[in-house]
């Protein structure tokens, strides 16, 4: 399973790992990216790959 991790400091609410994520993993909260469904990721990177800020990390075990 991977870990899913969002460096609030660095994310500014853009959206994109929403948009691009296929299995809904984010969502925006507060203005902020925030992980609300981990255990659905499927591990394509697209989120970390896409972040304009390289806010998002996916680590996987």
């Amino acid at each position: 399973m991977a870990r899913v991790t969002v460096e609030l400091k660095k994310c500014d609410g853009c959206a994109t790992c929403v948009s691009v994520c296929p299995v809904s993993v984010f969502e925006l909260k507060a203005k902020k990216a925030v992980v609300v469904r981990e255990k659905e990721c499927i591990e394509c990177r697209a989120c970390e790959v896409s972040c304009p800020k390289g806010a998002i990390k996916v680590e996987t075990a």
